[in-house]
């Protein structure tokens, strides 16, 4: 093992200038229980267990970086109906691509890059940073337990009737009004005058 390869093993920021470039940096990120506790509490998790970020950086030309690695983690949050614990397992990928020179944005809009793995280059990447952000993006927002939906709660003030989805839809009622039309004509006898 190089010291390189050493470095980031034992830190989760790599100064990425003093990497060496003629081969590729691999790295595993495991956090301390205290550290997924935080990173829980800070996504809204209930619990963190076997959270994994393990990977390899490899320089591309003579600047730019590419970053492909795996993370692994067994979360568990309440479920958005009941609060019960739901427990997911997310195993992804995560691929990202580090570019010294970024192409510059046009006029005052910024449109989001078809590839939305290119980031400019840092001067000090920082994996646990990392490990969030793509952790944050697997999770489910909404995670239900299993066989609950969500059901129709309709709320009015007493002495009101409540309005449903379908009132507040103007066209609704047209097809209903078409059918009867429709079904008007056909019995009305015809006029052969």
């Amino acid at each position: 093992m190089t010291h390189d390869q050493e470095l980031v093993m034992a830190s989760s920021v790599l100064s990425l200038s003093r990497l060496n470039r003629a081969a590729d940096t691999p790295f595993e990120l495991v956090p301390t229980p205290e550290e997924m506790a935080q990173i829980a509490q800070d996504l809204g998790a209930t619990t963190l267990r076997k959270v994994r970020l393990t990977g390899n950086l490899r320089p591309i030309g003579k600047q730019d970086w590419a970053l492909n690695a795996s993370l692994g983690a067994t979360a568990v949050q309440p479920c958005g109906v009941t609060l019960a614990p739901v427990t997911t397992r997310i195993d992804t990928d995560v691929t990202r691509h580090y570019l010294a020179e970024m192409p510059a944005p046009s006029g005052d809009e910024m449109e989001m890059p078809e590839d939305d793995t290119t980031e400019p280059l840092p001067d000090k990447l920082d994996l646990t940073a990392l490990l969030i952000e793509a952790l944050s993006l697997a999770l489910p927002d909404f995670p239900r337990a299993e066989g609950v939906e969500l059901g129709e709660a309709i709320y009015a003030a007493p002495g009101v009737t409540p309005m449903r989805d379908e009132d507040a839809k103007p066209l609704a009622g047209l097809a209903a009004l078409r059918d009867k039309l429709s079904s008007g004509r056909s019995d009305e006898p015809e006029n052969d005058d």
